[in-house]
């Protein structure tokens, strides 16, 4: 017997390796010290534009998305969303994200689909400014079965201390500026296939499969620009558990459900699933993938400096002192 006989090929993995050299070298850029195949992968840090760098680290994977992106053999996208899952986390505290590495797991190895995958993870790395600089691949036939698959991403990014984004410069008076998602991103996806066993969603698969935005650019020009004192990548609990996540204690967030439009998708959920809106917000991003709080004064040149960049941002809310621990009001007019 040989390694094949145990279903793992191993002549597959080095193909892919090749398959992928070119999406991977798009993601270049300065600081890429070496290419793929080695053991650790090395990236210089651009320490003659930082006195006091720290460095901010993220990782994370796009849950049973995955699963749906299998079902529907829609592969070209999930990569897009991994990277986008790790990079908005990372920009979060003001970080630009530096470099990528991914870990893609099967039963067997599909070259056409792992390359699909691949070159999506190479995509969001494009639009992250970040370099693919490793990963691993690996065939497991005992843990997983037909074409299953599931990766995970990890990302690391560079700030200069003294400008790190904590909240912790939080006012009274604040407001809360909303950036529109391009959809679900990757959060819930449980609870919207089991909307799907009952409702037919045919009429919306592309908005339910629809990458997760990444934001990294159109922020590091508005932090750039203006004071930010807060960023908030709205994921899994919506705004009602992300929210509080960036904001000092004792403040309330009151956002105004009337102040932007729910895309189709989520109320397609709402209706078919039942779904009431307090679940609602705490499991979807319901229209909003990312939030930035900035002193009253520079809120609508901020807003107007994210719609030159490409964003659809509006104000959502404020922030007003409390007594109480750190809660996200929802206000709704009364029609």
């Amino acid at each position: 017997m040989d390694y094949k006989d145990s279903g793992v090929d191993i002549e597959a993995g080095a193909e892919l390796v090749e398959l992928i050299k070119p999406a991977v070298k798009r993601t270049n850029r300065e600081g890429v010290v070496s290419g793929l195949g080695g053991f650790g992968a090395l990236f210089e840090l651009p320490l003659d534009r930082y006195t006091k760098p720290l460095l901010v680290s993220g990782t994370d994977g796009v849950g049973t998305k995955v699963k749906l992106a299998i079902e529907q053999n829609h592969h070209t996208t999930i990569g897009i969303d991994l990277v986008a899952m790790v990079a908005n986390d990372i920009i979060v505290q003001g970080a630009e994200p530096l470099f990528f590495l991914d870990y893609f797991a099967t039963s067997k190895l599909d070259l056409a689909v792992a390359t699909d995958v691949i070159a999506g993870i190479g995509e969001g790395c494009e639009q992250a400014g970040m370099a693919l600089i490793g990963g691993e691949t690996a065939e497991m036939p005992g843990m997983y079965s037909g074409g299953d698959y599931d990766m995970a991403g990890f990302g690391v990014g560079i700030v200069e201390k003294d400008k790190l984004i904590t909240g912790e410069h939080i006012r009274h008076g604040d407001l809360i500026i909303g950036i529109r998602s391009s959809g679900l991103h990757s959060n819930g996806y449980s609870l919207v296939r089991k909307v799907m066993e009952t409702s037919c969603a045919d009429a919306l698969l592309d908005d339910i499969l629809a990458p997760t935005r990444i934001y990294v650019k159109p922020i590091l020009s508005l932090i750039n620009k203006f004071e930010v004192r807060s960023i908030c990548h709205v994921t899994g609990g919506g705004l009602t558990e992300n929210l509080p996540r960036v904001l000092p204690d004792n403040v309330t967030a009151n956002i105004h459900l009337d102040s932007w439009t729910m895309p189709e998708v989520f109320s397609w959920l709402k209706d078919n699933g039942s779904i009431g809106l307090v679940e609602m917000l705490r499991t979807f991003n319901c229209g909003i993938g990312m939030t930035v709080i900035v002193p009253f004064k520079d809120t609508l040149a901020a807003v107007n400096h994210l719609r030159l960049e490409g964003e659809d941002a509006f104000i959502i809310g404020s922030i007003e002192n409390s007594d109480g621990p750190t809660t996200v009001k929802y206000h709704k007019k009364v029609e």
